[in-house]
């Protein structure tokens, strides 16, 4: 099968028809038409083979992963997920394969009314780039930048599952068989969080989503807002997988810096906290205070109230490279 009969037998019929797309797959450029006084927010992440997720991924769950990952950004502006275009790289036409990695796709863009307009297709070694775009109302979105000394910092979901399904691929660790399907899940499956995201727009003052783990994201957030923060490990949501596992100290490492949890992780003034606890508090986004803004410019973490060093870091493309 060549590229143009690829594209359209897997990817121009689906089942979502978003109103406010004037023209979709096909043409030179998809048209869309966005509604009034709402801005566009636009994400691009790109997935490699063997660096974002292992070459014996499932199909179904590099499509999957390639939409959340990016989802999730769009989630951590408070913005909602409209258009997706996506570019695939692949080394030969597995017509199986493909058709379980539109599963995942699809799957994710049905439940969250995602169109997908546009893309291309090229042979070569596995990568699979998406440009995400969505709706937020004008001076509505979260940025970095707003987090205030005594704000407080929320993490949604919990954190340091998908580092522990990594560590169990490659054998570094062995998770009990009664914990390996939720594990793997949080690896291949992760769930953006739109609706929380979304509901922050009234109440966070700074927010990021965690790909990369807790310290480096959280660094992130810090320095756009020029502020410091500590963590109190005691207050991490940790899973009795990855407690049992590995034990407390080395769960608090992974649930820092091991990355690939696509939560959210936001500040919140004194004024509306209880107000943002009560919103989500009957939605399925739990969350959980872990620590405050402060004015160091620096990240530290603390247990039973005792500073402590976590020597392990985030991990970063390039960092290996030398300058």
């Amino acid at each position: 099968m060549k590229e143009f009969e690829l594209i359209k037998h897997f990817f121009s019929e689906q089942v979502i028809k978003r109103k406010d797309v004037v023209l979709g797959i096909g043409d030179d450029c998809a048209i869309v038409s966005p509604a009034e006084r709402q801005n566009i927010a636009i994400t691009t992440d790109t997935l490699v083979a063997g660096v974002h997720f292992p070459h014996e991924t499932s199909a179904r769950a590099i499509g999957h992963k390639s939409i959340a990952v990016n989802l999730s950004d769009l989630a951590a502006m408070g913005a909602e997920p409209s258009w997706i275009s996506l570019a695939i790289t692949m080394p030969e036409v597995d017509l199986k394969w493909i058709e379980d990695f539109c599963l995942g796709v699809f799957e994710l863009c049905e439940y969250y009314n995602v169109q997908l307009i546009g893309g291309d297709t090229t042979q070569g070694p596995l990568s699979i780039t998406v440009t995400a775009q969505g709706l937020v109302p004008i001076n509505k979105h979260l940025t970095r930048s707003g987090a205030k000394a005594g704000d407080w910092i929320y993490v949604t979901g919990e954190v340091g599952d998908a580092a522990l399904a990594l560590k169990h691929i490659l054998h570094e660790v062995n998770v009990a068989p009664e914990y390996r399907e939720s594990v793997q899940n949080s690896l291949d499956f992760p769930t953006p969080r739109i609706l929380a995201g979304q509901a922050l727009r009234g109440y966070a003052s700074a927010a990021i989503d965690l790909s990369d783990g807790i310290i480096s994201d959280l660094g992130h957030l810090c320095s756009a807002s020029k502020v410091g923060a500590n963590i109190v490990l005691d207050h991490l949501p940790i899973s009795k997988a990855l407690q049992a596992t590995v034990g407390m100290e080395k769960a608090f490492e992974m649930a820092l810096t091991g990355g690939d949890d696509y939560e959210l992780l936001f500040t919140v003034s004194e004024d509306n906290k209880v107000g943002i606890e009560t919103a989500l508090a009957n939605s399925s986004n739990a969350i959980t205070c872990i620590g405050q803004i402060n004015r160091s410019e620096k990240i530290t973490t603390t247990l039973n109230r005792k500073a402590v060093a976590i020597k392990t870091k985030s991990f970063e493309h390039f960092s290996s490279t030398k300058e």
